[in-house]
This record gives structure tokens, C-alpha cells and sequence, in this order.
């Protein structure tokens, strides 16, 4: 019988899932797809350009929404190009048979995100995207929008990710203000802890640069490619003119840092809010899992700044230095990881400032 602790399941619990076939592969796992509290989710050989996104609704199955809005079947095992503004449905190469009491969250991988690429899970008869209810057994499809970039996927390629969770996991403010206090989870002088830990946006500047704008017509990127971007070609730099304010405009896609270095201590997992109505209109952090040892200095990190991917909503909006722009919420692990985010895991943002994606050379 598989058992589980209550909290995240951290990385040598997700060994057991995959044993038990709690987690089934089409394929074995992949060198580094098992994170120290989530799994790295593969494509699998097909997908789907649809009409538009869908949710199957509590009696139907995925495959039957798609044989309704698909357009085209897209063969992945040579590679394929996903165009900007356009939404794909994909088989995953991992499926899931949850026992009662496990349920998951997906969210797009730190990549994913600093390519402007959305991406949302979804299973049979679905009502919510990216949350997998406990006892669920069935496969997993990805939906993928690619909106500033025109990226090239494959059979393999990882965009997404999935946290395993049992029980309660999220830390109330009193229990983050006590192991602020112990810890250091984020380096503001007054810290805010209200539903998560305050992050704000860093507009005063790296070296003269604000951040990154994305550029529209660019060249395609390939997902699994590593340095092999020039960032002239597809990103405007913003300067710092001493205003320590920018407008962000609607439809565009920015690279912004956070003020805050953020640490993510070995016992904890954390997630970014990704959309908080109170602070603005405006999205930021797509990719919101932040993993055990995230900034850890016994893990190669002193703390590290969240970047953030941001995007505006419907009107342009005025952000100012110091603004909070999201909040990190805390989760306990059920163990510690056997490996931790930077600690021989060649981890590409441990120690990070503002950094563009693993795609760009430096």
C-alpha cells in the first residue's frame, strides 16, 4: 500500500509514486525530470491545434472536447513549431493513479514562463485547469499558447511541471513571521505577511537596466536549446532614466526583478501568486513554483530575486520601485528533499538577479 506524509511530497516520495505506478511513464524518467518537490511533465508523440481552450466539464473526457475543436494533428516525435497567439492541446508522456488523500498542482516550468509561452494542465473531466483532484486516475494533456515567441517543441521537451500535496500544507502569516524570524525568507526591512510573504518590483535598477521588453516577430526558439539565443534579437532592454516608475502596456510581455532576494528554506516549498487584483492589473509570475533550497546558502544561494514575467491586462498601467506586485505562499514539505534547488541539480537560477531564461547567452 503507497503512504504518504502529510505536506509537498518531496522527491524521493515521487521515486515511490513512479514504483507504484501512482505515476505511470510512457517513457522512463529523464535524467533531472524528478525536482527536489515536483516532476518535470514531458510531451508526449501528438498534439492538437484547437479552436480555443477548453475545459471538459465533469462528463467528458479530453479527447472528446478535442475531437470537436481540433483544427489539425500535429506529429511531435520530429518536432514541431507552435505560432504565437494560438492554442495547442498535447499529450503529456506521464499520466497519474492518485490513491485518496494525494492530489497535484501544475504550473509552468521558470523557462516556460520567461518565454512567454501559457501553459495550463488538464485531465478527464476536468473543471479547473492545473489542479488534479485526489483518487484521480487518467492521462494528462497540456494546453500551450506561445504569445510573444514562436517556439519548436518535441516529444520530450519539459514546459510544465506538478507538485503532489496531502493534507494541509499552507502556512498561515503567524507561522511565516516565525520562521522569518529564524530564517530570513525574504530581505525587506518591514516584511508584509498577509495570505503569503509580499514581493515587490525592483525599478531602481541592475547595472542601469530595469528589465526586458519582449520583442513581436522574432525568430522561432527552441525550447531545448541552452545559450543558444542572442538577446538583441529578441528582447529591448529598458533602461533606468531615474524615474524609479514604467508603464507597462497592454499586450506586451516584460522581464522585471523583484526587490526583495527571496529564500525558500530546505523544509518549505513556496509558490507565486500569480495574478492579485489588489496590486494592479496586470499578471506576473507565470511560473510560481519556487523549490526547497531556492536561495539557500548551503545550497550555492544567498538569497536570490524572483523574476518576475509580467504582463498587463487592458488598459496601461504605472508601476513605481518598491510597488508589491505578488505574494509567495509557504508550504511544508512532508520530508526534506533528498536533493536541494542548486545543490548538484545544475540548477540555471540559484543565485540569480534579473536573468532572461536558460535559452539566451549571458
Amino acid at each position: 500500500m503507497l503512504t504518504f506524509k502529510p505536506g509537498i511530497q518531496p522527491d524521493s516520495s515521487i521515486r515511490a509514486f513512479i514504483e507504484a505506478g501512482a505515476i505511470t511513464l510512457a517513457r522512463p524518467p529523464a535524467e533531472g525530470q524528478i525536482q527536489p518537490a515536483s516532476l518535470d511533465l514531458r510531451l508526449g508523440a501528438r498534439a492538437y491545434r484547437v479552436r480555443a481552450s477548453f475545459l471538459p466539464g465533469p462528463d467528458r473526457t479530453v479527447h472528446s472536447r478535442i475531437e470537436d475543436l481540433s483544427l489539425h494533428e500535429i506529429d511531435l516525435t520530429q518536432g514541431a513549431v507552435l505560432e504565437t497567439d494560438c492554442v495547442y492541446i498535447a499529450e503529456l508522456m506521464e499520466g497519474l493513479r492518485l490513491p485518496k488523500g494525494l492530489r497535484a498542482a501544475a504550473n509552468p516550468k521558470s523557462s516556460t514562463g520567461r518565454l512567454d509561452v501559457f501553459t495550463r494542465v488538464i485531465t478527464d473531466r476536468a473543471r479547473e485547469f492545473d489542479l488534479v483532484e485526489d483518487g484521480y486516475e487518467g492521462p494528462l494533456f497540456i494546453e500551450i499558447s506561445p504569445r510573444t515567441f514562436p517556439v519548436l517543441v518535441r516529444s520530450g521537451s519539459r514546459l510544465s511541471q506538478i507538485r503532489f500535496r496531502a493534507g494541509e500544507t499552507r502556512l498561515d502569516d503567524r507561522a511565516l513571521g516565525e520562521i522569518h524570524a529564524r530564517e530570513t525568507l525574504v530581505s525587506a526591512a518591514e516584511p508584509s505577511f498577509q495570505g503569503g510573504v509580499a514581493v515587490s518590483v525592483d525599478l531602481s535598477g541592475f547595472d542601469g537596466l530595469l528589465g526586458y521588453r519582449g520583442k513581436h516577430h522574432t525568430a522561432l526558439i527552441d525550447v531545448d536549446r541552452v545559450g543558444a539565443y542572442r538577446p538583441a534579437d529578441f528582447w529591448e532592454p529598458i533602461h533606468d532614466d531615474g524615474s524609479g516608475s514604467m508603464i507597462l502596456d497592454p499586450g506586451q510581455f516584460y522581464i522585471l526583478a523583484s526587490k526583495e532576494a527571496v529564500h525558500v528554506p530546505p523544509d518549505y516549498a513556496a509558490e507565486m501568486t500569480p495574478f492579485d487584483a489588489l496590486v494592479g492589473e496586470f499578471r506576473v509570475h507565470y511560473a510560481g513554483f519556487f523549490d526547497p533550497g531556492f536561495g539557500h546558502r548551503a545550497a550555492g544561494g544567498q538569497g536570490a530575486r524572483a523574476v518576475l514575467e509580467v504582463r498587463s491586462r487592458d488598459v496601461p498601467f504605472i508601476i513605481e520601485d518598491g510597488q508589491i506586485v505578488g505574494r509567495l505562499v509557504y508550504e511544508s514539505m512532508a520530508a526534506r528533499p533528498d536533493a536541494l534547488y542548486g545543490a548538484d541539480l545544475k540548477s540555471n537560477y540559484q543565485g540569480q538577479a534579473l536573468k532572461l531564461s536558460k535559452h539566451f547567452k549571458s
